[in-house]
């Protein structure tokens, strides 16, 4: 029986362990959820060896946090969407899946990207019917925009029969207008369509003035590199990647935001990349430009920010690109930082050790879980940091999993450590209380009201509770009020306004002892008629009994008076008393008080 008991004592107290943490560990996130791919890239994606990342976890801080403080530059993603087709490579979705159209909106969308500006290869193809896509989805969010890039290849290949370049961009411009401008999510510029092309200046020669003439609405024509400034009609000019450079593209980027300041009306797109390797293309020449495991996507976004801030704006920035897997430029499935975190505990304190460059870490994120599958975040630290208290958490009795996990900068990758056990172990820190006292210490009305000051101060660290005044041992008529009636010391001495006030009025009842001398005017007032009243009774009775009875009544009468007019003449000559009263401060639980000296004269 003693071991029955025993056993069912101790199922007892792992079961109240077991509420306790679960109480306390309220998971809002999993390890699946935060270490498996979250991305729109396909799920099924691997590594690739022109530097592709597979698949994975990635950071999405708003790209806008790497660029200069107080910037307005909008963003936009650069897309490809000929995936799918048997002559470009196979990533595992296809461009025409309008599913696939809403995973790489919303992807973008929660990376803080503003738009999309599209690379098109003309229309009734499969690129167009996937832009078609782009469109419905787009106009599904507002303030996310599309618009259309005029590629080379949509002139090299158009279908119009005996048609020169000329005639091709102006049916292709004409298409356009009619099929997407009128969207309400077709970007704008100054209330005009944006329009801006890949190559088709390097590739035929073509009569803008002539092309802008045959269309309805002119539109905002955006060129490219340099010299796209300075071009016919153009409204700005957007940077590129430069593949063949060996300094990461830096000089060229430098030269462009140059161009860029010397015309002030006009916009300046930027340009941020990873790397470029086109290896794996089927046109490929192997040109290489590595990502130098993150720092080349930093390091353009640092050249735009060493140019620009919020006293000279960058009108826009273009990310380049969104998912040309082809030629290895894709932010698509997140760019790989080559960093890895361990974490350990030691007695009380969570600690982790890093591998890799941590300027590519947005903060670090730690978890605590009860079945080291679902999650809940301890808290957020900054890069810098690698431990973490944690018997300043009020962690109950149990066993635990801790993880943390490196947040990467926008687009790079996320890294989450092993689990580590963890069973605490802490001192309970002193419970904090608080005190009260009065100021002035004691109390003296000889009116109607006193006042005085009550300062609840916070003990063993801060009171973060309200605290309710009251206070208790006033004599009759008499009442207090607070101003506040409630405080929250916090850290500091919090303060109260008491009033002890005479709540009967004044005169006669102004003090609380003179209760019984509201009487005596009614003893003055009966003293006379109960005199005469004696008189006209001795007057009627019998002569035996009138002597007596006479004497009685006057004695009686003149005592009333006598008396009456002695507590009149003697009001003035009072005895103060004090009373002592006393102050509470409630707050849940905790009660406590003071006693302040109160004389009412």
């Amino acid at each position: 029986m003693r071991l029955q008991h025993f056993v069912s004592a101790l199922l007892l107290l792992s079961s109240s362990t077991f509420v306790s943490a679960t109480v306390y560990v309220v998971p809002t996130t999993t390890l699946t959820a935060e270490t498996s791919n979250n991305t729109s890239a396909a799920s099924g994606f691997t590594s690739q060896t022109n530097g592709n990342r597979g698949a994975g976890n990635t950071s999405k801080v708003a790209v806008q946090s790497l660029l200069y403080s107080g910037a307005t530059t909008k963003v936009y993603a650069h897309l490809l969407l000929w995936f799918g087709q048997s002559n470009h490579m196979n990533i595992g979705y296809s461009s025409t899946d309008a599913a696939q159209i809403k995973r790489q909106v919303e992807d973008m969308i929660s990376r803080g990207i503003n738009g999309v500006i599209i690379d098109w290869y003309g229309p009734n193809n499969d690129i167009d019917q996937a832009t078609q896509l782009v469109m419905a989805e787009a106009e599904n969010h507002p303030g996310f925009t599309f618009a259309i890039m005029v590629d080379q290849g949509a002139i090299e290949w158009d279908s119009c029969q005996g048609c020169t370049p000329q005639q091709a961009l102006i049916a292709q411009l004409q298409y356009i207008e009619q099929k997407y401008v009128p969207s309400p999510a077709y970007m704008t510029e100054q209330g005009l369509p944006v329009i801006t092309n890949f190559n088709v200046d390097l590739s035929y020669t073509i009569d803008w003035n002539e092309v802008n003439a045959a269309l309805s609405i002119a539109p905002f024509y955006i060129f490219q590199n340099n010299n796209g400034f300075s071009h016919t009609l153009s409204e700005g000019s957007y940077a590129w990647v430069m593949p063949t450079t060996t300094d990461y593209g830096m000089g060229y980027l430098t030269s462009f935001y140059d161009t860029g300041m010397n015309f002030t009306s006009e916009h300046t797109v930027g340009g941020t990349y990873k790397g470029f390797n086109d290896t794996l293309a089927s046109w490929g020449s192997d040109r290489i430009m590595g990502q130098q495991c993150g720092q080349t996507w930093l390091q353009t976004f640092s050249k735009a920010n060493s140019l620009y801030s919020s006293g000279k704006q960058l009108s826009d920035m273009q990310l380049v690109t969104w998912n040309d897997y082809e030629e290895g430029t894709e932010i698509e499935t997140g760019i790989d930082n080559c960093f890895t975190v361990a974490a350990t505990v030691r007695a009380n304190s969570l600690q982790w050790v890093i591998t890799g460059n941590e300027n590519t870490v947005d903060h670090y994120t730690t978890y605590i879980s009860t079945d080291g599958q679902n999650l809940m975040p301890l808290t957020d630290l900054a890069t810098g940091i690698y431990s973490l208290n944690l018997c300043s958490f009020p962690i109950p009795a149990g066993n635990y999993t801790l993880l943390v996990q490196a947040i990467g900068k926008p687009s790079l990758a996320n890294q989450m450590s092993g689990g580590v056990a963890y069973t605490p172990s802490c001192t309970p820190p002193p419970q904090s209380t608080f005190s009260l006292s009065t100021t002035p210490s004691s109390l003296d009305i000889s009116g109607q009201s006193g006042s005085l000051t009550v300062t609840a101060t916070p003990e063993q660290g801060a009171f973060n509770n309200v605290v309710a005044l009251s206070c208790g041992g006033l004599p009759s008529g008499w009442s207090c009020s607070f101003s506040p009636s409630e405080v929250t010391p916090g850290a500091n001495p919090a303060t109260s306004a008491l009033t002890i006030s005479n709540v009967l009025g004044t005169g006669m009842n102004a003090r609380p002892d003179d209760s019984r001398r509201k009487f005596l005017p009614m003893y003055a007032g009966l003293a006379l008629p109960l005199g005469i009243a004696g008189l006209t009774f001795a007057g009627s009775a019998q002569r035996r009994r009138g002597g007596r009875a006479l004497t009685l009544c006057v004695v009686v009468g003149f005592g009333l008076i006598a008396s009456s007019c002695g507590g009149l003449a003697n009001k003035s000559t009072v005895t103060p008393i004090a009373y002592s009263v006393t102050i509470n401060g409630s707050s849940g639980s905790s009660q406590f008080s003071t006693i302040v000296s109160v004389t009412i004269r």
